[in-house]
């Protein structure tokens, strides 16, 4: 226990009121009951005990707060024990009522435990908060100065937004009261207003000017918070009171506050920092008020000289306003002298904060990196990551066309290592923005590019890739510099596809799949059948996705309208035709079709057509004589949206008398007996739809972590990683060294003389300044982000569109379709709705057949799971020599190296498949579970009359054998598995696959669960991979078959049951069509159907019997449940619940 929560208990005294040293043990003090509880949590030893003893602590108090002998004194002592749990993080959800009550009820001591735990219980967006507003406005017109005071305070805190108008006119009020402290909290509940209500609190902008100007320092402080936030929305509205801020920041300034104020000898810090926002926010391009600004913050910045943290804040808020109001030289030359102390300090927190303003002002002088460029090249080697990271930034903001490579190069390194999943998508979109505004060359833009999909992988915003595709779909002012990049991107991704067992991100697939769609015919000495073979191949791979192989099935297609006939097309076509995927069924029958048609397709398909605009019938003219015949048969006549949303919610207006479906929780504790009755003779008189045995008032205090995958263990990440015994031969996910080397600029002749004085750590640092600090000379054009650039950008789009189709379509950018593709990263969303583009106003020809996100799989859930082997290899050799690219006008051919040819001859692909005795049986596929350079683990799930069997493969995917294999399933909350829980495989053959069989049973309900695992392995060294298996309820659950006699016997001994109604849907016209749904959905046995009732049966694996009992009336389908288990049955209409509804 650490000494602030210490202190804290021995303040608690005073909250709880006075000891009573008389009392007995069995009545003692609130004090004493508190510091036991605390005293017997700090004793234990686990975390088990923990919940053991807390869940106790819970149930005496909600017995004790319900009982109906409880005094308000006992119960404020009992809100304290509930705000300690609470803090602790167990639900007491039964206590806030209570808590609301003891505010209303209790007398100052106990109002203000209630008010207390009221603003720590709920949230403001809460439903009981509607219980605490009449309380609210009874404390605001106390004569009581502590009632108020408590209610201000909630007020400021949580106070629902649809009841402001209840108290503004009290809190209004309260603003002329004699007392400070009543005035300061009414101007802190009016800040609060202002922040979820801004349009309530607008006509009282005059009071806040008074506040402003308060005789209390309290009151005037909270009304800057108010300021500040509306000078950020309309600072010329408030450009008056700038002589009033600057004012109140010299008296600050000059130490005319009282004492009380001050924070280690420094006069009201926060006070300075807020002051110094509003006025950066005042003098922005405004000459005329920043002169009235110099003053202050010329002794702003001489009197904040004492050595500690709070005075460096004050002096960074002085640095970021001086380089943004209008400029004066002096306060620029001393702000700069500031940084320079902040950059060279040996403390990290001040090197930050260096870098940070050095980063926030670097726009306005860009020498200052010139004068810091040696402690920037120090920092880019630094051991703190956050400050690695800010060094990037700041990098970023310089560059230009001369140290673009050597900037991006570095921001690629930072990339492979990087472990956090924004920074490195925030990062890998500044790479590609770079690369498309100054990439000296083709070649480099395209294998940076590349480099980028590959580390950033999946978790890469969707706008890089859709933006990447539309520079090439738009092309450039030279027609011969499109095809250039074009054919140079077609042979990048065709050697990189040449090798088949090499993962890819999924976003890094679909760029490959859609270039060597549209532009494949370019590459002329490569024969479309091998593009459509590599094509074809990626179809059956594991770990691509079915998006990703509709997106495949389109290159196809597009291939096929340019070519006279192909094998391998046939061959797809006749493959997916039966595919249980109706989508690729869909786009397998359409290629067919299309292929039939020659002419058609190459009309449907011209040849890069991907940014031209489709000509549309909108209003569906050649529609009338359909509708006109259709409305003389007497069809009914077509309706708006907006008209038909309106009759919907007239008819939603009446009372809806349908009971509420039950929420379930994965794990659900005992229901209690009911009175037995057989259901082959019942009729429901009453359409109850409760549980019997009240489950709905079930508690569980454990945390429910059933169906939440198993993402992190003890060494880290699951899927997909390896130990750390592995990391040596893990590959990192992309290199650009090759691809950058060879275009440093060279040092010029005078810095060459000094250089040579220096060791030779000395000389690589002050060759990488010239490199990367080139062109901020005072001649030179700087190139800033955020400014016009003097350079040309190498990639000048050209427009194949008026220029007004171009403005309404660069907010058209969409990932489904991706029919349009915006300029690289104009844009960078921060939340997910900033994603979404807007709807098309006109219709273009789709050329990107993609759903609008693509969705992770196991493998593809972190940036770590990208670094997969053989990608890095293909990078790096793969390249081309940047010497060769323009040389007379020819590109060189992008060929692999022998290595990755030698590699590619001794892989073969292992697919693995069931036994011939249980490919009979009913099972799920073979997915892949995790995968290394040497190993690839697969699973199918086999249903088993008496088990759930799971077939586990382990494929060698070397060309040597791997030694001592050993796969083991970890102990499970949930699961137990029969027999031994681990195999061991003595030898795995090269290229060959072995399985094993484990029979697991449900040890504990739930609706869903994670068994893990993980599998180690001999190769050069010792290698582990962690995996995760998701098992559900219905794994486990099998037919039962009886007669209807057994079934009523059965019926009358089980006391656990759960009833609940559902609406049924118009697919389910019948009884008999309902329990055919269940049936089948849900692997249960129709007993009987007499009527409108019917009766099944099931059990859990390996004898756990449950029964359900079914009946209709009026469109609802009565469901009944009894099992001996408790859980079973509310697992069970869980699923019912959701097959009725999905089907």
């Amino acid at each position: 226990m650490s000494d602030v929560v210490e202190r804290t208990l021995s303040a608690l005294p005073a909250l709880l009121g006075p000891q009573h040293p008389a009392a007995g043990p069995g009545r003692l003090p609130a004090t004493s009951r508190l510091g036991s509880l605390i005293r017997s949590i700090t004793a234990l030893t686990s975390k088990h005990e923990e919940e053991k003893l807390i869940q106790q602590e819970i149930a005496s108090l909600k017995a004790m707060v319900s009982a109906p002998t409880t005094t308000l004194r006992l119960m404020k002592e009992c809100m304290v024990r509930l705000i300690y749990c609470e803090m602790l993080g167990y639900e007491s959800s039964f206590g806030y009522i209570h808590a609301i009550k003891l505010a209303q009820q209790g007398n100052l001591l106990e109002k203000r435990v209630g008010y207390l735990a009221v603003s720590l219980f709920l949230h403001e967006n809460h439903e009981l908060l509607l219980l605490l507003v009449n309380t609210v406005v009874k404390d605001l017109q106390s004569t009581n100065l502590v009632e108020v005071c408590m209610a201000l305070t909630v007020v400021s805190q949580i106070f629902p937004r649809e009841m402001i108008p209840a108290v503004l006119p009290l809190i209004e009020d309260k603003l002329q009261h004699s007392k400070e402290i009543i005035r300061r909290k009414a101007v802190q509940a009016l800040y609060k207003f202002y922040l979820i209500a801004p349009n309530q609190v607008q006509h009282i902008h005059d009071k806040f000017r008074k506040a402003l100007c308060d005789r209390d320092v309290g009151v005037m402080a909270a009304s800057l918070h108010i300021y500040l936030e509306m000078i950020k929305e309309n600072s010329s509205g408030y450009k008056d009171l700038t002589e009033s801020f600057v004012m109140i920041l010299k008296q600050v300034v000059g130490g005319k506050l009282p004492i009380d104020f001050n924070y280690h000898s420094v006069p009201a810090p926060w006070l300075q920092i807020q002051l110094l926002r509003i006025l950066g926010l005042l003098g922005k391009d405004d000459p005329r008020t920043s002169e009235l600004m110099y003053d202050v913050l010329d002794e702003s910045l001489r009197r904040a000289e004492i050595n500690h943290n709070i005075t460096y804040a004050i002096l960074f808020e002085c640095v970021q306003t001086i380089y943004t109001i209008h400029p004066k030289s002096e306060l620029l030359e001393k702000a700069a002298k500031c940084i320079g102390k902040f950059v060279l300090s040996p403390k990290i927190n001040l090197k930050y904060l260096g870098l940070k303003a050095l980063t926030c002002v670097i726009q306005q002088d860009p020498n200052l990196a010139l004068q810091h460029q040696m402690t920037i090249i120090e920092c880019l080697d630094h051991p703190d990551p956050i400050i690695k990271k800010e060094t990037l930034e700041i990098l970023y903001r310089i560059t230009n066309g001369q140290n673009v490579t050597v900037i991006v190069q570095k921001m690629l390194d930072y990339l492979r290592e990087g472990k956090e999943e924004y920074a490195v998508v925030t990062l890998a979109g500044k790479v590609a923005e770079l690369a498309e505004k100054y990439a000296p060359d083709n070649g480099w833009f395209i294998q940076t590019m590349n480099a980028v999909f590959s580390v950033g992988g999946d978790a890469l915003h969707p706008d890089i890739p859709n933006n990447f595709l539309r520079l090439l779909a738009e092309g450039f002012d030279d027609r011969k510099e499109d095809e250039q990049l074009r054919t140079y991107a077609v042979r990048s991704y065709l050697t990189l596809l040449e090798e088949e067992n090499t993962f890819y991100p999924q976003k890094f697939l679909q760029v490959m799949i859609w270039v060597l769609g549209e532009y494949s015919s370019l590459a002329t000495d490569v024969d479309p059948e091998i593009i459509l073979t590599r094509l074809h191949s990626l179809l059956k791979k594991t770990f691509v996705t079915s998006d990703t192989k509709a997106w495949i099935m389109a290159a196809v297609t597009k291939i096929a309208s340019r070519t006279s006939c192909s094998k391998t097309i046939d061959k797809l076509i006749k493959e997916f035709s039966s595919s249980l995927d109706t989508c690729m069924r869909q786009h397998a029958f359409e290629l067919k079709h299309l292929c039939e048609d020659k002419v058609l397709m190459k009309n449907l398909l011209p040849f890069d057509a991907s940014c031209n605009d489709v000509v549309v019938d909108a209003s569906l003219s050649f529609l009338d004589g359909f509708v006109v015949e259709g409305l003389s048969h007497g069809a009914a006549p077509y309706k708006p949206h907006h008209q038909r949303q309106e009759e919907k919610l007239s008819q939603e207006k009446a009372l809806n008398f349908e009971p509420y479906g039950l929420s379930f929780a994965s794990s659900v504790s005992s229901s209690g007996i009911t009175g037995r009755q057989s259901p082959t003779g019942l009729s429901f008189g009453s359409d109850t739809s409760g549980n019997s045995a009240e489950t709905g008032h079930k508690e569980t205090n454990t945390l429910k972590l059933e169906g939440i995958r198993k993402l992190w263990g003890k060494e880290g990440y699951l899927p997909k990683k390896e130990s750390k015994a592995g990391k040596p031969d893990e590959p990192q996910a992309a290199s650009c060294d090759n691809l950058l080397a060879g275009r440093v600029t060279d040092p010029s002749a005078s810095q060459s003389d000094q250089v040579s004085s220096f060791s030779e750590e000395e000389k690589e640092k002050q060759q990488l300044a010239s490199t990367l600090f080139v062109g901020l000379g005072s001649n030179a054009g700087v190139s800033l982000m955020g400014k016009m650039d003097v350079a040309t950008q190498k990639f000048k789009r050209k427009s194949k569109i008026n220029e007004t189709q171009n403005s309404e379509e660069a907010s058209d950018i969409q990932n489904s379709d991706a029919s349009t593709f915006g300029p690289l990263l104009d844009t960078v969303p921060v939340n997910k709705e900033d994603c979404e583009g807007n709807k098309h106003t006109r219709l273009r020809k789709p050329s990107l057949c993609s759903s609008d996100t693509v969705e992770d799989n196991l493998a593809f859930e972190t940036p770590q799971s990208l670094k997969k082997p053989g990608l890095n290899d293909r990078l790096s050799d793969s390249r081309l020599s940047p010497l060769s690219l323009f040389a007379d006008s020819n590109i060189e051919i992008f060929q692999p190296s022998s290595s990755a040819l030698c590699e590619s001859a001794n892989k073969t692909s292992s697919v693995p498949s069931l036994p011939k005795e249980l490919e009979e049986l009913p099972h799920s596929e073979v997915v892949e579970l995790c995968q290394s350079d040497a190993l690839a683990l697969y699973l199918c799930k086999v249903w088993k009359d008496d088990s759930l069997l799971l077939a586990v493969f382990a494929s060698n995917k070397k060309g040597s054998a791997l030694n001592a294999v050993n796969l083991v399933f970890e102990k499970a909350e949930h699961f137990q598995i029969l027999e031994s829980p681990a195999h061991q495989f003595s030898v795995i053959e090269a290229q060959s696959v072995e399985h094993c069989q484990k029979y697991v049973w449900m040890d504990k309900i739930c609706t869903q669960g994670i068994l893990p695992g993980s599998i180690s392995y001999q190769s050069e060294m010792e290698s582990c991979l962690e995996f995760s298996v998701t098992l559900s309820l219905l794994d486990f659950i099998r037919p039962m078959e009886m007669t209807t006699e057994d079934f009523g016997k059965l019926w009358l001994s089980l006391s656990n049951d759960v009833k609940q109604n559902i609406k049924m849907l118009p697919s389910q016209d019948s009884l008999s069509a309902a329990l055919s749904t269940l049936q089948q959905k849900l692997k249960l046995h129709i007993v009987d159907i007499i009527g409108n009732e019917g009766i099944l049966a099931c059990q859990l694996l390996p004898s756990v019997p449950c029964l359900l009992h079914c009946r209709t009336y009026s469109g609802m389908l009565a469901l009944w449940f009894r099992s001996p288990c408790s859980a079973l049955p509310d697992g069970l209409l869980y699923q019912c619940q959701k097959v009725m509804e999905e089907s």
